[in-house]
């Protein structure tokens, strides 16, 4: 065991750096990995019930992250766009699919509209996870990918509701579209309700605690809650995911969630796109590849013909438009979910062995979307595609305001900083762990978040980049917790001038040693303050206080240190 454990991490770290040289992205590594080591190739692996239990909680992981990036009312404003390019998406690919499957093959009407429909539903794992790495998943094309994505997955409620028909038994549609919409809005009312009264008081809690591992159990309690509650209600256990994470994006605790669960999101995700390439049957494949060309083939290009001209259609701008169409063109989880679903209870809408192409289409189409995502930017940028149209960088495309200053706690250094920089309308975000000071700070109209400034996530969440953001302030009485705030912001951004807060001459060392432009110990400064006030009533001139104030700065109190040798 421990041999096939070492051997599967020696074949992923290898994947992994040539893909990565090749910049293709890390979740066709993972699918290799699982071919590789699964049962039809090397045979490391079984793919047993824990493979597909750990897979299931990435998808979990990666609705709950998608519903992070989106709040009620954002959602609730692409509405138009959800339901209008998303339903004309699937209708425009299951009308073109359509006639070519009820032409080259043997199956009922029936069984054509059912695969028409499961093609044209689409990867939201792998395509979430490629508009994450590409930083474009709240660019214009991102935010109608997913709209696309979102519709989908919520069609996927009434299409695995009508798997009856498939199995030849009866059904009342009426009856059955009035659950799911009765179940549905039950479900939502129950978790703002949820959010309300039980969720932000156990997060305040929680935080109050300063404990990381007790923040993380709690968030992905909540995820199994949500989840449990949905799938209990007759839906998809990742809607209930995606609605956990919108209920804490409304909350002061977003980022720092995010953060936290990221990392094991990704985890979890490899894991399910490792057991996604263990089922892949290889001997199968090798049997029948003609068909399984033709068939991955025929699926991208009709696909993306039928998104592109949807999308200008709807008048988007046409490299955003085969971007779009690019990303969506391969088959999804939820094609592979229904074709198992359907063998393990016995429904025979389709012959066993066409079951198994369709699966190994739908693999084989989502390993090869990033490969097409990277010959695509490699045409583009070359000029060989799309050269009329000036390629923008994500930052041109991005709208969101950065803030100019971060300030890096909120005591009673941080609030007097921020009110400076507010009186001069000048944009920063405050960040602090300690829960009470948020509230606080939030209630008296200042701009501060939670969140753990140790964490380069949680900066770079927080708008902190190498080029733009002009300075960061550490305002934190406590000198490691300010040292590694430091350290971490000289990893995400170098050159940025960072002004820090240090209780005395010691501190102020460090901090400077550590990366600090400028470490104030405050104990000296308000010294200073006094001794000036004392000598102008004395009568010493304004000049001569800042030629003495300068002198004994100099050199890092240099003058005051000495004084304090000697008297010691």
């Amino acid at each position: 065991m421990t041999a096939a454990i070492l051997i599967f991490f020696a074949i992923l770290f290898v994947l992994m750096c040539i893909l990565r040289m090749a910049k293709i992205g890390a979740l066709v590594a993972f699918l290799f990995a699982g071919i590789i080591s699964g049962p039809y190739v090397l045979d490391l692996f079984q793919l047993s019930d824990t493979w597909t239990f750990l897979g299931d909680l990435g998808i979990l992981f990666l609705w709950f992250n998608m519903g992070l990036e989106i709040n009620m009312r954002h959602l609730w404003g692409m509405r138009r766009t959800i339901f209008g390019f998303g339903a004309t998406q699937v209708l425009m690919v299951a009308i073109m699919l359509f006639p070519i499957l009820a032409t080259v093959t043997p199956w009922t009407m029936l069984g054509c509209i059912m695969v028409a429909l499961l093609l044209a539903m689409s990867s939201t794992s792998e395509d979430i996870q490629l508009l994450t790495d590409r930083n474009q998943l709240n660019t214009n094309m991102g935010r109608q990918s997913f709209s696309i994505l979102l519709f989908q997955d919520l069609l996927a409620i009434p299409l695995l509701a009508m798997l009856p028909v498939f199995a030849g038994k009866s059904f009342n549609l009426g009856a059955s579209a009035i659950d799911i919409l009765v179940l549905s809005i039950a479900l939502i009312v129950g978790v703002v309700i949820i959010g309300r009264f039980i969720l932000n008081p156990m997060m305040r809690l929680v935080a109050k605690l300063k404990s990381k591992e007790a923040f993380l159990l709690a968030i992905m309690l909540l995820i199994v809650v949500c989840a449990f509650g949905a799938q209990f209600a007759g839906l998809p256990a990742g809607l209930g995911a995606f609605l956990a994470g919108m209920l804490l994006s409304e909350t002061i605790y977003r980022h720092q969630v995010s953060a936290e669960i990221t990392p094991y999101s990704m985890l979890f995700l490899a894991f399910f796109f490792i057991a996604l390439g263990m089922g892949l049957n290889i001997n199968f494949l090798g049997q029948y590849w003609y068909i399984v060309l033709a068939g991955v083939v025929g699926l991208v290009v009709i696909k993306f013909l039928a998104i592109f001209i949807v999308a200008r259609v709807r008048h988007v701008s046409v490299p955003d438009a085969s971007m779009i169409a690019l990303l969506l063109a391969q088959g999804g989880e939820f094609g592979l979910l229904m074709l198992q679903t359907m063998k393990s209870s016995g429904i025979d809408a389709l012959p066993s062995a066409h079951q198994e192409i369709l699966t190994a289409i739908i693999i084989v189409s989502i390993m090869l979307t990033p490969i097409l995502m990277t010959v695509f930017d490699f045409l583009r940028r070359r000029g060989k595609i799309l050269s009329h149209y000036p390629l923008r960088t994500t930052d041109d495309i991005e709208k969101s305001v950065r803030p100019a200053v971060i300030i890096c706690g909120f005591g009673r250094v941080g609030r007097t900083v921020a009110t400076m920089l507010d009186a001069k309308n000048i944009p920063y975000i405050a960040i602090d762990l300690d829960v009470n000071s948020v509230m606080l700070g939030r209630e008296q109209g200042y701009n501060v978040v939670y969140g753990n400034t140790c964490s380069d996530a949680v900066l770079r969440d927080f708008g902190l980049m190498p080029r733009r953001t002009r300075a960061v302030v550490v305002a934190l009485d406590n000198v490691a917790h300010a040292r590694n705030t430091i350290l971490t912001v000289r990893n995400v951004a170098p050159r940025v001038k960072i002004f820090a807060r240090a209780r005395n001459i010691a501190d102020s060392e460090i901090l400077l040693k550590e990366g600090a432009t400028v470490a104030m110990p405050e104990t000296i400064e308000s010294s200073f303050f006094l001794g000036s006030g004392v000598l102008s009533h004395l009568g010493v001139s304004e000049n001569q206080i800042k030629t003495l104030l300068n002198s004994m700065r100099s050199d890092n109190y240099s003058g005051i240190k000495k004084l304090g040798t000697e008297n010691g």
